[in-house]
């Protein structure tokens, strides 16, 4: 179903949709605004995805095991050592 809607844009974002159109990149300047919907829309509820998994992650982390200092600390001695022979150093 398509509703006509009427939209203000810019100077320079009526040229770059005209130019869009004239290049053959669309067959028109509803199809630019309808693309640029399209992608507006992908990023929205692509960072709201992530938004959740942070959240999640956070979550899950707070309720979980804790290290203490020592354990934490050997940890990344061992991670770093194994790195630096890894690199021959």
């Amino acid at each position: 179903m398509s509703v006509k809607a009427s939209v203000s844009m810019s100077d320079q974002q009526d040229a770059f949709v005209r130019a869009l159109v004239q290049q053959g990149r669309f067959a028109s300047a509803s199809a630019v605004v309808q693309r640029g919907l399209d992608l507006l829309q992908q990023e929205t509820e692509r960072e709201a995805a992530e938004l959740a998994a942070l959240r999640a992650f956070f979550t899950e982390r707070a309720n979980g095991p804790f290290d203490d200092t020592e354990t934490a600390r050997s940890a990344a001695q061992d991670m770093i050592a194994r790195k630096r022979a890894a690199h021959g150093l």
